[in-house]
């Protein structure tokens, strides 16, 4: 994997582990993989937060998912991730990014506010970003109440997890550059990574926008590039949406935006000892 990941002419990786269970997996396993990238030469940008319920009225369930997230910051922080990327969770029992009534409510941002704030100190102690992911389908549903939310958790390691396609809308999807703009105008303090990925309108009677492999649709990825790295050059830009066998095209496109900009991609081997 992380011969593929060279290859294609990428640093880092962002990845899973779905079997893992952070509650349980040993800290020499961890370790183990620390080692390994750093052998290869890969960064660990992300690892996840096994998309947790964090905006359930249940008090029992939500204080089990603040655990699971704890303990996902620490394996990360093992690990040496320099973040983890979580959504808020559903209350949709389909899945944590499906739409469900209860998910915009002003009791599920108040939820989501509590848990986030309990996970703050372990963030803090793993020293790992909890990189909280939008979507329109759950609770901060727009650029501007994940603002709210992250404001009123106001924590460094509490951070936003930018991607490109989540909030694009009918009204903006033949306007992306604007759309990234108003978005970066509205949270870039909170932002501290993206996730860069493509997304259309499909040619049918009810309206679907559908998300994908970068460069398949109408996302500016030159007004994405550009924004993040105004913020920090040293903020990662995350592949999103595509297979395997598209890495390389995707790799393309991304080293031919950032050359067309100026902006200098680091190899994992050139970033300074301790930048996060």
């Amino acid at each position: 994997m992380c011969q593929r990941v060279r290859d294609a002419g990428f640093s880092g990786i962002f990845t899973r582990f779905r079997d893992n269970d952070p509650l349980t997996t040993p800290r020499e396993d961890a370790q183990r993989l620390k080692s390994l990238l750093a052998d290869q030469g890969v960064l660990l940008f992300q690892t996840t937060g096994y998309w947790q319920n964090l905006v359930t009225s249940d008090e029992t369930a939500r204080t089990q998912s603040v655990r699971v997230l704890q303990a996902a910051l620490r394996l990360a922080g093992w690990m040496g991730a320099r973040g983890i990327d979580t959504g808020p969770g559903s209350m949709n029992p389909a899945g944590p990014w499906f739409p469900h009534p209860d998910n915009w409510t002003a009791a599920a941002e108040t939820q989501l506010i509590r848990s986030l704030r309990e996970c703050a100190k372990a963030a803090e102690d793993a020293g790992v970003f909890l990189s909280l992911e939008a979507h329109q389908l759950v609770t901060p549903r727009t650029p501007e109440i994940a603002a709210r939310i992250l404001d009123a958790v106001n924590s460094p390691w509490v951070r936003c997890d930018y991607d490109s396609a989540n909030w694009i809308t009918l009204e903006t999807v033949f306007d992306t550059t604007s759309a990234l703009n108003a978005h970066f105008d509205l949270l870039g303090k909170h932002i501290c990574s993206a996730h860069a990925k493509d997304i259309w309108i499909e040619n049918r009677l009810a309206l679907h926008l559908q998300d994908g492999c970068p460069g398949k649709g109408l996302m500016d990825f030159k007004t994405l590039f550009a924004r993040l790295e105004a913020l920090d050059p040293d903020y990662p830009m995350i592949a999103e949406g595509n297979s395997s066998e598209e890495l390389p095209a995707v790799g393309e496109l991304f080293h031919r935006t950032a050359a067309e900009l100026g902006i200098r991609i680091l190899d994992a081997g050139e970033r300074p000892e301790g930048t996060r």
